[in-house]
């Protein structure tokens, strides 16, 4: 759904615009920009009192908790009830679409909301304590109250979500009928039953950071203009300066490359020569997809890996090389989402919201945009996020490293990025 072929754009063109613009902004900043300018979660204009206390009333996030619960048991309705045909069943285009797709736009305009809609955070709301009653009961003189969750290991950090947006994509990209109504309630099942059992051992606040989809949308909401200062307030913020704030987690560099390689993939599976390997390998459709899949992710960490090193020989020391400039790859994942996913949003979306409200008697839905104009859009995605990634990095760099190593120590990233963004393009043009 949503791709094109005839993009009309010369690959000449595409190509040598995108190293030309990442080009000539390296140059700039290197000439223009000597000290760091990004201030974290310290930034922001603050929003009035009167709006912060809307938000944050016990009402709004009661009722946003609500909303994610009732959608999540209509999915469920959907999924048991509805025929199982995507044409004739919502529940493929609910997540596949509004949420998976849905969720970057929600994310880039309101911040990480997936943390106030998440049913699974108000189910084990609902239900922890009732379940440590009944669990614990007969084991009081082992464990006796209050039940105190267990402390969440500090080398875990993100990468049970790594691991949770690999399922994910694995599941839309290569198992055998992704859109089945049989696949996706055993996906919804296992993930449900596992989260709320691990929330159950380490508490609520396991959906941080081991939630796949509190991460995807967390990461992104690093882009958005409205966000959080360190004091709690409500804030306009330059989207850099969230960027910039980005935790330094174990797993954050994971949970990007997934996002990175997986985008890439889903591009390259439209490739008529990986579609002829996948229908002619003796190992399958699925085996051959899922190691097609994780080799995308590990070329896109591996690549970045290498950058790390690299920066470190030319700039010296430094105690966590691949976690420091992990951030600049957030508004490179951001560019793809947009660049692969923005037309399937537009087009399916209503399609979808249409069939769920028993409407679906339209005609098929048309792009909205012409193949000039998404053929541009599309490019203009993938560069202008590389273009922010270099910012990002710069603006680090400066900071870590003294000015005579700042530059220099950045040539490996500007290769990186001239990499991604070429082999980006090339899967739009293929």
């Amino acid at each position: 759904m949503g791709s094109r072929h005839d993009l009309p754009i010369s690959p000449f063109y595409a190509f040598a615009g995108a190293f030309t613009a990442l080009f000539v902004s390296f140059l700039a900043l290197g000439l223009l920009w000597s000290s760091s300018r990004f201030r974290g979660d310290r930034s922001g204009l603050a929003l009035p009192a009167g709006l912060q206390r809307i938000a944050d009333a016990p009402t709004t996030r009661t009722a946003l908790r609500g909303l994610g619960l009732a959608a999540f048991l209509a999915l469920l309705v959907s999924l048991l009830l509805a025929p199982d045909d995507p044409d004739r069943n919502p529940g493929p285009g609910a997540v596949y679409v509004l949420f998976w797709v849905g969720l970057v736009p929600a994310s880039l305009l309101l911040g990480p909301v997936w943390r106030l809609l998440n049913p699974l955070r108000t189910l084990h709301r609902l239900l922890h304590r009732p379940l440590h009653r009944l669990l614990h009961r007969p084991l009081h003189r082992l464990w006796p109250p209050p039940y105190r969750p267990a402390p969440l290991p500090a080398r875990l950090g993100q990468w049970p979500a790594a691991a949770g947006l690999f399922g994910f994509t694995w599941l839309e990209l290569a198992a055998p009928d992704p859109a089945s109504t049989t696949s996706l309630l055993i996906a919804l099942a296992a993930y449900t039953g596992a989260h709320l059992a691990l929330a159950a051992r380490f508490g609520e606040r396991w959906f941080d950071d081991g939630d796949a989809f509190e991460a995807y949308s967390a990461l992104l909401a690093r882009l958005s203009p409205l966000g959080r200062r360190n004091d709690g307030r409500l804030v306009l913020r330059n989207p850099f300066h969230g960027l910039d704030a980005t935790p330094e987690r174990p797993g954050l560099v994971a949970t990007v490359c997934v996002l990175l390689g997986s985008t890439a993939y889903d591009g390259f599976s439209d490739n008529p020569a990986w579609i002829d390997t996948l229908q002619t390998s003796p190992l399958g459709r699925t085996p051959t997809a899922t190691l097609g899949l994780l080799a995308s992710v590990a070329l896109v960490a591996t690549l970045y890996c290498l950058c790390a090193a690299a920066t470190r020989l030319l700039s010296g020391p430094h105690p966590g090389p691949l976690t420091a400039f992990a951030h600049s790859l957030v508004p490179i994942a951001l560019g793809y989402l947009i660049a692969h996913y923005s037309s399937l949003l537009v087009t399916e979306g209503p399609r979808t919201v249409s069939m769920a409200l028993g409407t679906d008697n339209g005609p098929d839905p048309l792009p909205p945009l012409g193949s000039g104009a998404l053929a541009a859009l599309q490019v203009i995605a993938v560069v202008t996020g590389h273009v922010l990634g270099v910012v990002a990095a710069h603006d680090r760099a400066v900071r870590l490293f003294p000015p005579h190593r700042a530059v220099t120590g950045q040539l490996p990233m500007l290769a990186l990025m001239v990499t991604y963004t070429l082999g980006g393009i090339g899967l739009l043009l293929n």
